[in-house]
């Protein structure tokens, strides 16, 4: 494992794959900064994050090896990780919100994004991102976005969250994921935010719909139980959760 820290980068993720591209880098070869000052969510979407209140990371992971048709998988492995470490933190009331946020009750705290690299059939290396809400108090832009200290109360030591998440990112990301997919979905669906209740969706002709998150599939969809008794998955951006 190598660890860079930098003082401040526009985004660890793109510092990370750049890297990558212009020289050899050992398994997890890890990007953190306290001020990112351009991060990135799914499909682009901005990351407001206050400079040296929060945390930023990007792992680089060798030789992962799932198929391509499975890569949702890398996911549900990383979001189990950030649980059990942020339960190790003491963080309350802990779940994953499809496909990418963490929350705390209804308050999102993190953000995660995965960028593969391919090799025929299967990833063989994946960039993985995590943006995590710690000490900042204030949100302009973000109406369910909080943070560790807001739910808690107290100040968190950067390193010391830093540490303990990347010890878990670790431990998950080095246990042979593709034998254990079963497992591993079983887990991340004890964690889902709002399965099997009766949701409000929105897609993307604005118009809306009820339903219940039944799981997601083993390709990343969220299967989502319309009143009519149909079920019906849903790709990123296809549909959001209100809530």
């Amino acid at each position: 494992m190598q660890i860079i820290k930098l003082d401040a980068t526009q985004s660890t993720n793109t510092y990370l794959k750049d890297l990558s591209f212009n020289k050899v880098l050992e398994d997890f070869t890890v990007i953190s900064t306290a001020n990112q000052t351009s991060g990135r969510g799914q499909m682009s979407a901005k990351w407001e994050s206050e400079p040296y209140k929060n945390l930023a990371f990007s792992v680089l992971k060798n030789d992962i090896n799932v198929p391509l048709q499975r890569v949702f998988l890398i996911s549900v492995c990383v979001s189990l990780a950030i649980i059990d470490a942020l339960n190790r933190l003491a963080i309350p009331d802990l779940s994953i919100k499809w496909p990418n946020d963490i929350l705390s009750g209804n308050s999102k705290i993190g953000g995660i994004l995965i960028e593969n690299i391919l090799s025929g059939s299967k990833i063989r290396r994946t960039i993985i991102g995590f943006g995590l809400n710690v000490n900042q108090e204030v949100f302009r832009n973000a109406p369910n976005a909080s943070s560790m200290k807001n739910i808690v109360g107290t100040d968190f030591n950067l390193d010391s969250v830093f540490y303990s998440i990347i010890e878990q990112l670790y431990l998950y990301l080095n246990k042979p994921i593709d034998s254990l997919e079963e497992e591993l979905y079983a887990q991340y669906h004890t964690k889902l935010f709002r399965i099997g209740k009766v949701s409000t969706f929105v897609k993307e002709d604005d118009s809306r719909f009820t339903g219940t998150i039944e799981e997601v599939s083993i390709g990343g969809k969220l299967v989502v139980k319309h009143e009519n008794g149909n079920l019906l998955e849903y790709g990123l951006k296809e549909i959001r959760l209100l809530y």
